[in-house]
């Protein structure tokens, strides 16, 4: 009996287990691979193939039976949420699948499925400066961040070079210029408001958005099989093309063939297991979303990648008698200073000229306004600030609603309305001890896991920053001559953006922090942390290529610490 046990321990140990096979995921699953280590991706959701499990990719609308509705007998069971059409049904969330507790409103969209929210992601990418990492330590809110600029430079350089940015080069000391491909064009209502910025702030500038697609595929996107972006705009179905990084499309498939990897979906992580003896943690228990099985696997290092919230909640369902609290949780942070970005503001105008200028094709970008507020200096009466999103079009105004020859009669005489331009704003939250999740201690979900209790609400900051932006939006749009101006407060609650940051963040003093420069637990160096519950501030940047980059630095760390027994 006992050489069975040590045959089935060994045929479920690995070198490291990554937890999550999103974008932090797929990369940590990328270099432990590379690198030689035999790696076990464990993902709550079911498996997805790049290009054959896209079912919708590329169809033309007349290909779907209710023109993209979904009846509602077809919807039941499901959560509701943006995925409710028939281009996206696939990704939907079954409603009893994770049901969480709202303590305070809080919107929480998941990826489950393998490659997480890489495919569902609005893919920009911009690269963070020393004035972001500098925020907290200047304003004294969370905590010092543990590193710089300098230290992510190269790992940013890494990130991009492989998974393929388009973009200009702006050379903005605010946002650091990246490895990119040729980017969207702006048009030129677009190009119209970027020289009215510089020529009316001076220190505000409206560049191409930095996004995750390839425009120039170098050889390195041709070895992982991926093509040209081909402005189709249909990229939240999945693509075929491989024109958008995704874990699917890219990483996943590059550490499959190192011969590495192994991928075990519709596995729900319960908990790590720590060892008591040795000191340290040596595997995670599963349970089998079909079969609700309890399983074991074990291994050397693991990575926690589950997405921001469910990380946290993993960790702190993760006791032993050493962690009480939960996995590394010996300062009770853990679960606290959670929060996301402030998308609370938008705005709209329409303007009177260019009647000569028409759009020609379309692209999967915007135009996007870095942070301008409180950059080199505190100039507002509120902390931190906001970039903005934008775009710029003119739509057709021939009525399409008829068919046959009438339709083809207005369609051939195109008749275009005004140029109209969009604003929204991505605004910095700070992050404070109050708002925070944490596990229940009377509900659990179908699987016997603790249910999830979000408590996080916008602060007084957040309401000063979405005012400051609907003020200066008007006075940009009204400086310019832009007419029917419209700007708001959505008043959305907190989660609205799918940008979840926190909780388990990093700092140099584990008495302040949970993570070290390396996103190692202080308390059990062979976990590592690099999704979004690591951050120890937002910034206004989305936030994907941040997790991607630490990621990739914390898994060559770890290698490297393998490779000298530090782990």
């Amino acid at each position: 009996m006992s050489n069975l046990n040590l045959k089935a321990k060994k045929e479920t140990t690995y070198d490291a287990i990554v937890i999550g096979s999103g974008a932090s995921g797929g990369w940590a699953a990328k270099e432990l691979c590379e690198k030689g280590l035999k790696t076990l991706v464990l993902e709550r959701g079911r498996m997805v193939r790049h290009i054959e499990d896209y079912p919708t990719a590329s169809k033309a609308p007349w290909e779907f039976e209710f023109r993209g509705t979904v009846p509602i007998d077809k919807r039941s069971g499901l959560s509701a949420g943006r995925w409710q059409t028939e281009e996206t049904m696939h990704w939907a969330l079954a409603e009893d699948e994770q049901p969480y507790i709202e303590e305070k409103p809080f919107r929480w969209f998941r990826g489950y499925h393998v490659g997480g929210k890489s495919l569902l992601w609005a893919r920009g990418t911009q690269r963070w400066s020393d004035y972001d990492f500098e925020g907290p330590a200047r304003d004294g809110f969370a905590v010092d961040w543990p590193i710089r600029y300098k230290d992510l430079e190269p790992w940013f350089r890494h990130v991009e070079t492989f998974a393929g940015f388009c973009g200009s080069q702006d050379g903005l000391a605010e946002l650091p210029d990246q490895v990119v491909q040729p980017g969207f064009e702006l048009s030129c209502i677009e190009k119209y408001y970027s020289d009215q910025l510089k020529t009316l702030y001076g220190n505000r500038h409206l560049i191409q958005g930095r996004m995750a697609h390839l425009t120039d595929p170098q050889e390195i996107h041709k070895q992982q099989g991926r093509n040209q972006c081909q402005n189709q705009k249909m990229c939240r179905r999945g693509c075929i093309y491989g024109g958008y990084f995704s874990s699917n499309a890219a990483t996943i498939p590059w550490a499959e063939k190192t011969g590495n990897l192994t991928i075990r979906p519709d596995s729900v992580v319960e908990s790590i297991i720590y060892d008591d003896e040795k000191g340290k943690a040596i595997g995670v228990r599963i349970i089998d979303r079909h079969t609700k099985e309890a399983m074991e696997f074990y291994s050397k290092i693991i990575f926690v990648n589950a997405s921001t919230i469910n990380s946290n909640a993993i960790l702190l369902n993760s006791k032993s008698n050493r962690f009480p609290a939960g996995l590394g949780n010996d300062n009770g942070l853990l679960g606290k200073y959670l929060g996301s970005h402030n998308y609370r503001g938008g705005g709209f105008a329409t303007y009177e000229g260019f009647f000569d200028k028409a759009p020609e094709g379309q692209h999967p970008g915007h135009a996007y306004v870095p942070r301008f507020r409180n950059v080199f200096k505190q100039d507002t009466d509120f902390l931190r600030g906001y970039a903005i999103g934008m775009s710029g079009s003119r739509r057709l105004g021939s009525d399409t609603s008829m068919i046959g020859h009438q339709l083809r009669d207005n369609l051939l005489n195109k008749e275009y309305g005004v140029w109209t331009m969009s604003a929204w704003m991505q605004g910095e939250m700070v992050l404070e001890e109050d708002n925070h999740m944490r596990l229940s201690e009377t509900e659990t979900d179908k699987y016997g896991i603790p249910k999830i209790v979000m408590s996080v609400e916008w602060k007084e900051n957040d309401d000063k920053m979405t005012k400051d932006f609907m003020e200066q939006q008007q006075e940009m749009f009204e400086k310019m001559g832009f007419k029917n101006i419209s700007v708001r407060d959505s008043g959305n609650p907190p989660g609205s953006d799918i940008h979840e940051m926190g909780g388990v963040r990093m700092g140099h003093d584990s008495k302040t922090s949970l993570l070290n420069k390396y996103n190692q637990l202080h308390a059990c160096p062979n976990v590592f942390i690099s999704d979004g519950a690591c951050m120890t501030s937002t910034s206004t940047q989305n936030p994907t290529l941040m997790f991607m980059t630490l990621t990739a630095r914390a898994a060559n760390y770890a290698v490297d610490e393998l490779k000298k027994m530090n782990l």
